[in-house]
């Protein structure tokens, strides 16, 4: 089952000139469930995911900015995280205006939701969040000038490894890579590139304090060729409630292995579920 089959409703929601495409489905008596996708991918990824998930959640799933049918000529500078976290709350406002959604992400769509768990308040909005193969940029950023402050032989090796796996970034926030990916990619590929623009090519400046109050659950994906274990470790200190669960697969989890990600997402709603209801009794 996938959002384009029967029984799942497409509406639009529109934010900052852009018309989001947001598919629901499932439960509608359920817990809200956010499902958000990463680059080069649309709401389809979700796919197997959702079939798993359809019967005991209010699943939605939305093509981000620039994806699928979200299709926009915005210049790079309206695919800053803060835009996207911003489209990814007008999303649940829309969705789910009375009760807290849970979320899950993957790639970008963890990158944006991080965003947004971070803002003042948004433990009102979103009950809790699980995260695959996307760290919070201003935690990559501490993770990388901790590391450069006090270097260490473990801890200069943990930052050559990431340098290694995101190696392909630069190429990808060149001007090269449009002209490549409109030969070998997909529209979707091309159009996304616009989030490594506005977000990878961005001055350093001061160091911005993230944090959050929303439950975090991170799946650390050992066989992950793109993020690495030790920089989504830094999240530790600026989430009042993280859970790590390691797995032995890799970036693509969520096509390849779709019941895995589906388990321990559930598993994960169920148990915060659980402490809201303990939490509300008098």
């Amino acid at each position: 089952m996938t959002p384009a089959e029967p029984g799942w409703r497409r509406r639009t929601v529109s934010r900052g000139g852009v018309d989001l495409a947001v598919f629901e489905g499932g439960n509608e008596t359920a817990a809200t469930l956010v499902l958000v996708h990463g680059w080069p991918d649309t709401h389809r990824v979700w796919g197997g995911v959702a079939a798993l998930l359809a019967s005991e959640h209010h699943l939605v799933s939305y093509d981000t900015r620039g994806q699928g049918e979200s299709v926009t000529d915005a210049a790079d500078s309206a695919f800053t995280v803060e835009e996207l976290a911003s489209d990814f709350f007008a999303v649940i406002d829309a969705v789910s205006p009375d009760r807290p959604v849970h979320v899950l992400g993957h790639d970008w769509g963890s990158v944006q939701v991080w965003e947004a768990v971070c803002r003042p308040g948004a433990e009102d909005r979103v009950a809790s969040f699980t995260s695959m193969s996307g760290p919070h940029l201003d935690h990559l950023r501490w993770w990388v000038h901790r590391r450069l402050r006090r270097p260490t032989p473990r801890g200069t090796a943990a930052l050559l490894a990431q340098a290694v796996s995101s190696a392909y970034v630069p190429f990808l926030v060149s001007p090269l890579a449009p002209w490549v990916l409109r030969v070998l990619g997909t529209r979707d590929m091309v159009s996304g590139l616009r989030y490594y623009r506005a977000n990878l090519r961005r001055p350093g400046g001061r160091l911005r304090e993230s944090r959050t109050r929303v439950p975090v659950l991170q799946l650390v994906l050992t066989h992950d060729i793109a993020v690495r274990r030790a920089p989504l470790t830094e999240s530790d200190g600026w989430a009042e409630h993280l859970e790590r669960v390691e797995l032995p697969y890799g970036h693509g989890i969520v096509s390849t292995h779709p019941e895995v990600v589906a388990d321990e997402a559930a598993r994960f709603v169920r148990s915060v579920e659980f402490l809201r209801r303990v939490q509300r009794r008098p």
